[in-house]
């Protein structure tokens, strides 16, 4: 089970009521820390499993600040080219971000291990930097109409859980909106403590497939 921050970590464990099987780990902040090190300790433990805890910005008003969620599919918001109103994504400058002789290219989106039975399909989007407007969140959002919320490592995480053939479930905690840098209007604690509770959830429920891609 990896958790960005040691705060959240912190969090995590003193509330959490998980099997002694599940072991906690930092996999850091950020893509780029979050991809190394998850990489690091699946190569280290060999895990069945992997989960994604920690808090995420709501995108839009279908999840409420206090509330988790586990999500269906994770994207990839900031690799490509240019910035802003000119920016291109990978997939639309026509490149892969991981395209090996077998063919199983990775593009912008990863689907996750199946979320329980939802009426929707929840996507996250992970950005390299996290929106300081609605402008930056409106200028992902024509790209992924299904976001729902967005965080710094959940597509990092799901790429190298891919490489690795190991089904990952995303379970996140919003804690503000996203673009709002307002800190006094953010409920980290009150976000780590619902996802926490939809992870035991997820836990107790059986085991389910493996990533699609």
């Amino acid at each position: 089970m990896l958790v960005p921050t040691p705060g959240e970590l912190a969090r995590v464990r003193g509330s959490l009521v998980a099997a002694t099987s599940v072991r906690l780990e930092l996999c850091g902040f950020g893509p780029i820390a979050s991809a190394a090190r998850t990489a690091s300790l699946i190569a280290l433990h060999r895990p069945a499993r992997v989960f994604l805890v920690g808090i995420a910005g709501a995108v839009g008003d279908r999840l409420a600040v206090g509330q988790a969620s586990e999500f269906d599919s994770v994207s990839c918001h900031g690799i490509g080219a240019g910035g802003g109103s000119v920016f291109q994504s990978a997939s639309e400058l026509g490149w892969k971000q991981w395209s090996p002789e077998t063919g199983d290219a990775i593009g912008d989106r990863l689907t996750l291990a199946p979320a329980a039975a939802a009426e929707t399909a929840w996507d996250l989007v992970t950005v390299c930097s996290a929106s300081a407007s609605e402008a930056d969140v409106q200028g992902y959002l024509q790209r992924f109409p299904a976001a729902v919320a967005e965080d710094m490592e959940g597509f990092a995480v799901a790429m190298a859980c891919r490489m690795h053939g190991i089904p990952l479930t995303i379970v996140r905690g919003i804690s503000n909106i996203a673009g709002d840098r307002d800190k006094s209007r953010w409920r980290i604690a009150a976000a780590l403590d619902a996802a926490s509770e939809l992870l035991q959830h997820v836990l107790d429920r059986p085991a389910n497939g493996a990533n699609c891609g």
